[in-house]
């Protein structure tokens, strides 16, 4: 009973010692604050959300209370700059010649005018327009189917051509050329009093053709070419040359760096029936065959994205294999001619699909298809 009562009496005394030292511990007693006010937060509205905020991943308080800001005020990110619009250019660029024929296969539009002048045999091989009427005249040969009734000392004509090319891929194309031609004759041969012939103007014999690439990259083609002429010109009006024809070709391009570029040609031009040498004293047809070759160097001075400027030199030629020509009233063989013109100009190309060309032509040779020529054409490629 005794010791009952000591137990008891222990226990009072340590329950009644508690609290005063409770109060004599200040860490003790701010602990127990800190924690009341925690179990008030909690019971709060929102106070959950909050507490999460306070209490890092092991319980601690973070060094800052700064709540994070709302998902939709964070800031957007700076707006991205768009890149120029660059000009969309073909795969290689266009042909800078303005005489040898394009060897690079694509679909493009093409308007040209030339005009030339002094052409003293325009009747030869049947190239330029079919036999002299002059035999007509004088009953030589009923048919000669030319422009007559004179012999002209020279003529002067202009063209003006419209040109369609279709590519069904970078490896064949189809192309149409519809020519208009006007013609002058230039006085009357030494010995004549006829007048030649009236002025002329009207189509011309219409071509067509195809192309082949047999090698085609992005540096250089080479290609062949078929072109048939259609006698659609009025022979008897200096229009056309009365007579089919077929022109083999290959055409080559290379392009040697990004501003030189070189291109060239090698082909025939055949006549088909063409008229007789009946009245000519020579057995032989009047339309001859033609043997042609070409080579044209460029040079980009500006080569920007917009303009392009491109000078270019050209040497064409023709060796006439047969045929015959008139003169000044004359007949002759036109066998062995061989005619030789230098080719001036430049071309200018705007964007990446037009371009204008702008040259001069002069005969090297004496005998020639004229003396002088001036060609303007403008050309668009899709």
């Amino acid at each position: 009973m005794k010791q009952a009562f000591l137990v008891v009496t222990f226990l009072l005394t340590v329950c009644a010692a508690a609290p005063a030292a409770q109060q004599n511990d200040p860490d003790l007693v701010k602990h127990q604050q800190d924690l009341a006010r925690t179990v008030a937060t909690e019971d709060s509205p929102g106070g959950g959300q909050r507490r999460e905020n306070v209490r890092g991943n092991n319980g601690a308080a973070p060094p800052s209370q700064e709540p994070k800001p709302a998902e939709d005020q964070k800031k957007k990110p700076p707006p991205v700059n768009k890149p120029p619009v660059e000009i969309k250019r073909p795969t290689i660029d266009a042909s800078m010649v303005g005489y040898i024929d394009n060897a690079i296969v694509g679909s493009e539009v093409r308007i040209r005018f030339d005009a030339a002048f002094n052409d003293a045999f325009p009747d030869r091989a049947e190239f330029v327009y079919a036999k002299c009427g002059c035999y007509r005249n004088t009953g030589a040969d009923p048919n000669a189917p030319g422009p007559g009734p004179g012999i002209p000392k020279n003529v002067n004509y202009q063209i003006l051509s419209f040109m369609g090319e279709y590519a069904v891929n970078r490896r064949f194309s189809a192309f149409v050329e519809i020519p208009f031609r006007w013609i002058q004759p230039q006085g009357v041969a030494a010995g004549f009093t006829a007048p030649a012939f009236p002025n002329g103007a009207g189509i011309s014999d219409v071509q067509a053709g195809l192309k082949f690439a047999m090698l085609a990259s992005s540096r250089h083609y080479l290609t062949a070419q078929l072109l048939s002429y259609f006698p659609s010109g009025d022979s008897r009006s200096g229009l056309g040359t009365n007579h089919y024809s077929v022109e083999p070709a290959l055409l080559y391009y290379q392009k040697l760096s990004e501003r030189f570029e070189i291109e060239g040609e090698l082909g025939g031009w055949l006549p088909i029936g063409g008229s007789s040498g009946r009245g000519t004293g020579f057995s032989q047809g009047f339309a001859g065959n033609l043997f042609f070759y070409g080579i044209g160097p460029s040079y980009k001075l500006i080569n920007g994205e917009r303009f392009r400027l491109a000078p270019v030199i050209e040497l064409v030629g023709w060796n006439v294999t047969g045929g015959l020509q008139t003169g000044t009233g004359t007949p002759s063989s036109a066998s062995g001619i061989n005619i030789v013109n230098l080719k001036i100009g430049a071309r200018m190309g705007f964007g990446g699909h037009s371009s204008l060309y702008v040259g001069y032509g002069k005969a090297l040779t004496s005998a020639d298809w004229y003396d002088q020529i001036v060609r303007v054409e403008y050309r668009y490629s899709f």
